[in-house]
């Protein structure tokens, strides 16, 4: 007689990892077709009423870049920050200076600003992560609150920025003629660029970079003394996230067409923060979930728009009492091939995410 361990029914997600590479990609370029064209199907069940269908899916995707890049900060290197919006609206003034004929600087290319806006916000982040980053929890929020509110202000106050009176045809030629045609091609350029900065996040995590942010998050005093450079770590995600800020800033501006001081206030930022913490902070499809409900649910339910901080704000409150991981928890691993290891040691896989840690293992003792 002998004891076997009989596996229980798998879910979702680890029948998803133990797919191969090639049957996980069979999967994901149908959806990613279907993503692309949404906004030529109009799908009845998902069209909005008040909103032109392809504006409120370039908004969806303009809200989906800004949680990837938020999430870098927030979900992989646990900084809480309260001002993205600032990176995002230095990111658009970037391309409304370069563009628009009420700026007086060198006009360029729309589509040369983009890489442009990124470097400028990096360089914010910088400037703004070298002194701070050093503190931690409710002080690190309430400096990058502060650097939001700075960037805004400095907008109205600044005569060269324009304050309310904002710059005009943005990503237009000499002819007036935007750089895009319609709202349905800006929402494919965003979804590209969108794949894109995933998977770059997405071999960041897996990197050592990754590792070093995951255990940061975690506990920052063990990281350092197990020899993490956490500052330096820190400096990367906020550079990292401030760069996909800035070039989701860019987008805005180009679609728009007006980049002025009314669109970068506190409220937005909180959005933002919410679409990353409603989806799952950590979790890059989480995110993009949250970013979806964030953006979308107002634009498809016009009845309700007026009270979409509320519904949000309870609906915060509701996760965090029943399900504080968000939508998707995070599941993290500290080794990028931590999987196939404990499979190869153990025959059976890992349990890394917090709540899995406090589960059962999800198996059935049989005796043949």
């Amino acid at each position: 007689m002998s004891t076997q361990t009989i596996p229980a029914k798998l879910s979702i997600r680890e029948r998803w990892n133990n797919l191969s590479r090639p049957a996980q990609w069979a999967f994901l370029i149908p959806v990613v077709l279907l993503i692309y064209v949404l906004p030529w199907l109009n799908p009845p069940l998902i069209a909005t009423t008040g909103t032109d269908f392809p504006t409120a899916m370039f908004d969806v995707a303009r809200y989906a870049l800004v949680a990837v890049g938020l999430n870098v900060v927030v979900g992989q290197a646990g900084l809480l920050d309260l001002g993205y919006v600032g990176f995002f609206a230095v990111g658009a003034y970037v391309a409304a200076m370069f563009t628009s004929p009420n700026s007086t600087l060198t006009k360029l290319p729309y589509l040369w600003t983009l890489p442009l806006a990124m470097v400028i916000t990096m360089i914010f982040g910088i400037i703004l992560g070298t002194p701070t980053l050093r503190l931690r929890g409710d002080y690190l929020a309430i400096v990058t609150l502060g650097f939001g509110e700075m960037i805004r202000l400095i907008a109205d106050n600044v005569t060269p920025l324009r304050g309310q009176s904002g710059f005009e045809r943005v990503a237009t030629d000499a002819a007036g003629k935007s750089f895009l045609p319609s709202a349905s091609w800006w929402y494919v350029l965003t979804v590209t660029l969108i794949i894109v900065v995933l998977l770059f996040v997405g071999n960041l995590e897996r990197s050592r970079v990754g590792r070093a942010w995951v255990a940061i998050r975690e506990d920052e005093d063990a990281a350092e003394i197990m020899g993490v450079a956490t500052y330096k770590f820190k400096i990367w995600a906020f550079v990292i996230g401030a760069a996909i800020g800035g070039l989701s800033g860019a987008l805005y501006a180009g679609k728009l067409g007006f980049v002025n001081n009314q669109s970068f206030d506190v409220v937005t930022s909180m959005l933002f923060l919410a679409a990353v913490v409603l989806g799952g902070a950590g979790n890059k499809v989480g995110v993009l979930l949250g970013a979806v409900v964030v953006a979308y649910m107002p634009l498809r339910f016009v009845q309700i728009a007026e009270y979409n901080y509320l519904i949000f704000g309870i609906a915060l409150i509701v996760l965090m009492i029943f399900r504080p991981q968000g939508l998707l928890g995070a599941r993290q691993r500290l080794l990028a091939r931590g999987r196939q290891a404990y499979q190869r040691l153990l025959g059976k896989g890992e349990q890394i995410s917090g709540d899995s840690a406090l589960t059962p293992e999800p198996t059935a003792k049989g005796t043949i």
